[in-house]
């Protein structure tokens, strides 16, 4: 992304000094990545997606997003797109979001409905307070 936006200059969409909000962005993102890495090692749980989670987390983040360190990361590149101020660059940002949902969602949908894994959906009770949890 860096190197293609350094070959081909003219496309610049984001002029100096405007570009620079784009820090904004990656910072965040980084912050918001580091944040559930805390996050995840103070549950005690797996951070690659790829594996088996030991517990739930709901708090920080997950109570927003199902998956946060790839918001994290998409903020954090769509920064990038803006400090790089090329159209190439936020193709790059485009191509992680569309990487993501076509071909990372499935697989990790795809292995652990082939797996033996017992999967954990939670209701909220109807006061509002706490989860249910149910195994199947």
């Amino acid at each position: 992304m860096i190197i293609c936006s350094l070959l081909i200059p003219e496309w610049v969409y984001l002029p100096r000094p405007w570009n620079n909000l784009g820090f904004i962005f990656l910072f965040s993102g980084l912050a918001m990545v580091r944040n559930i890495q805390n996050l995840l090692k103070q549950h005690q749980t797996e951070i690659n997606t790829f594996k088996p989670p030991q517990k739930l987390v709901t708090t920080g983040l997950f109570r927003y997003s199902r998956n946060p360190i790839y918001l994290g990361f998409s903020i954090a590149l769509f920064g990038v797109a803006i400090v790089l101020g090329n159209v190439i660059a936020f193709d790059g940002f485009l191509a992680f979001i569309i990487a993501a949902n076509l071909c990372i969602y499935p697989l990790k949908r795809q292995k652990w409905k082939n797996s033996s894994v017992k999967v954990v959906s939670l209701t909220r009770k109807k006061s509002g307070a706490g989860y249910n949890t149910s195994y199947g």
